[in-house]
């Protein structure tokens, strides 16, 4: 079987979980989940969900159904409102402290096969009531790291414009899997990468912006990244670093004192043909006006 036809029969095979059957319900002018069961878990277990709960549009259909086990508040937040790792570290320090530290279950249905973008939505009305969640957008002039290109007019060899080959379904056959980029589209993921000290992140058909946004947490910067490479559309990158103990880059488990290999900063510029630029910029911020502890089911 060649690649188009079975990307045709995957498609086909995918379709019925992709049509909507049905209209996901309206309260007024915001999206909410049917029923909706909110429970206090003090497992101490690692939380799991049937949805992806990062910023990117990596997504399965799931008919309606959201289920999410020993996860705290600010994961269940930073889902409905798509927090990005410059947002981040502002908002948490708004929290009080149970927001991160005491952990949920939250199951919710609602009507049809919401999307990724809709599942948000609800989550944010189910924040709203049984929280009293508020939370505001602001924009703030601030110090920015900007991205911008290390020669202007050139990228590096681990970027590239996003195209549909191979196709951007779930699990992909093995003949259609580029090796060099991830074979999720849509977020950012760690891949495979055998030297234990170092860290390998890629992402398939994402903006410049989401690449730039993620650099903040990849990177253990100190202030926000901004999009200034003038790159429109949609690329596919993957990065490799050896981490920089109490540096950009730097993580935990980086076990060898003095490992070989490229700083996050020299990747940047040598595997992705970018740079970083210290200047003022606008970022988004969310600001917290209110939450508490959640209301009976």
């Amino acid at each position: 079987m060649n690649r188009r036809k079975a990307a045709q029969l995957l498609a086909a095979m995918l379709l019925p979980y992709i049509a909507a059957a049905q209209t996901p319900s309206v309260a007024g002018d915001k999206l909410q989940f049917d029923v909706a069961s909110v429970k206090l878990n003090k497992s101490g277990d690692p939380g799991t969900a049937n949805v992806s709960m990062g910023p990117g549009s990596a997504f399965v259909p799931t008919g309606g159904f959201f289920r999410a086990v020993s996860y705290p508040l600010y994961t269940y937040l930073a889902f409905a409102y798509k927090i990005l790792p410059n947002q981040d570290l502002l908002l948490r320090s708004q929290l009080p402290d149970w927001v991160t530290t005491e952990h949920f279950d939250i199951e919710a249905r609602a009507a049809g096969n919401p999307d990724k973008d809709q599942l948000r939505l609800m989550m944010r009305a189910l924040l709203a009531d049984r929280f009293r969640l508020a939370i505001h957008s602001e924009t703030r002039e601030v110090p920015v790291l900007a991205l911008v290109p290390a020669k202007p007019g050139k990228t590096g060899p681990r970027i590239r414009p996003h195209a549909n080959d191979p196709p951007c379904i779930p699990n992909p056959p093995p003949d259609q899997i580029d090796a060099r980029f991830p074979s999720l589209c849509g977020g950012i993921v760690i891949m495979p990468h055998p030297p234990v000290f170092m860290n390998k992140y890629g992402a398939r058909n994402v903006t410049m912006g989401f690449i730039a946004n993620s650099f903040k947490g990849m990177g253990h910067l100190d202030r926000p990244v901004i999009d200034q490479t003038g790159l429109e559309g949609n690329f596919d990158f993957a990065l490799e670093w050896v981490p920089e103990v109490n540096g950009p880059g730097s993580a935990a488990s980086a076990a060898q004192s003095e490992p070989s290999g490229a700083t996050f900063l020299q990747a940047l510029s040598e595997q992705l043909g970018l740079k970083l630029e210290s200047r003022k910029g606008s970022v988004d911020v969310l600001v917290l006006d209110h939450v508490e502890h959640p209301s009976g089911n």
